[in-house]
């Protein structure tokens, strides 16, 4: 053997290795956090160290505890991922409705200040969170706003739409400007094109973005934390979560069947992202 084929298949062994700990570094804490969520309490208090679980040892009791009002005995999740869900649907909805058409016109169009307008919306998004947050909390406050989903929902909107724009633009300026020129030459007005022309090859980097925002407003803290404090029933789901972790009453089978409802829907909709993100290049392979 000489010492080429001896590297390559060092290197195929090391390869292997490389990702099997990748795996099992990426994956372990989500499947201990699952398996943990289906213990009776009892049972984790038995055997804390037990990775591997019979069948016969599960319950879904824990989920039934999370997701019940607290008039029933439960922590009340429902009403928080039905809080959650409005507003992150609607953040995401506002933001690309606002980011696109800012995103185009800052790609596309010709005015005074473009590259200054453009380094800014990056320069908002580098800004400290922590620093606006007093600010924004103290504006709403004079506005009536402060203890509402309405104004969290805004100020999660004037968090994304920046960063949004800056992402978008970006993609924008990776089409081909003779791409829309034929489509002007074909008689179609700038709405026409950005509609029929611009807006479907944009598609993957438009749910991208769409993804991020919603990233964004279910897992936020801080701002929720501010406005919702006192407010028990507008609470989103990582709100919930915080009460959670920080009672000493709540088993930690609870808890842990609580952080597995606040991370599911990411991943459900990064895997359905995914394929259409995979698709929609393909399917602008295919044109080209």
């Amino acid at each position: 053997m000489n010492r080429l084929t001896a590297e390559q298949k060092v290197l195929a062994v090391l390869r292997w290795l490389v990702i099997a700990f990748l795996i099992i570094a990426t994956v372990f804490p989500f499947y201990y956090m699952a398996v943990l969520s289906f213990v009776p309490i009892e049972s984790l208090l038995l055997a804390p160290g037990r990775i591997w679980v019979g069948a016969q040892d599960l319950t879904i009791d824990t989920y039934r505890t999370v997701l019940a009002s607290v008039d029933d005995g439960g922590q009340g999740f429902s009403r928080f991922l039905r809080n959650s869900a409005i507003v992150s649907l609607v953040v995401v909805a506002l933001t690309l409705l606002i980011s696109i058409p800012g995103a185009y016109a800052v790609a596309r169009l010709k005015f005074a200040g473009r590259t200054t307008v453009s380094t800014l919306f990056l320069a908002v998004y580098l800004f400290p969170t922590i620093v606006l947050a007093v600010p924004l909390f103290i504006a709403f406050a004079k506005m009536g706003l402060q203890t509402s989903l309405l104004g969290l929902m805004f100020v999660y909107i004037a968090q994304t739409v920046p960063v949004s724009i800056y992402m978008l633009r970006t993609y924008f300026q990776a089409i081909p400007q003779s791409v829309e020129e034929a489509a002007s030459i074909d008689g179609a007005g700038r709405l026409a094109t950005l509609s029929r022309v611009t807006l479907p090859l944009a598609m993957p980097s438009i749910m991208s973005t769409g993804l991020y925002v919603f990233m964004i407003a279910w897992n936020e803290f801080l701002f929720a934390l501010l406005f919702l404090a006192a407010e028990p029933e507008l609470w989103t789901v990582s709100l919930g979560l915080a009460q959670l972790s920080g009672g000493i009453e709540v088993p930690k089978t609870v808890l842990m069947a609580g952080s597995v409802i606040l991370t599911v829907p990411i991943i459900v909709l990064y895997g359905i992202a995914e394929r259409a993100l995979t698709e929609g290049l393909t399917t602008g392979a295919d044109k080209g």
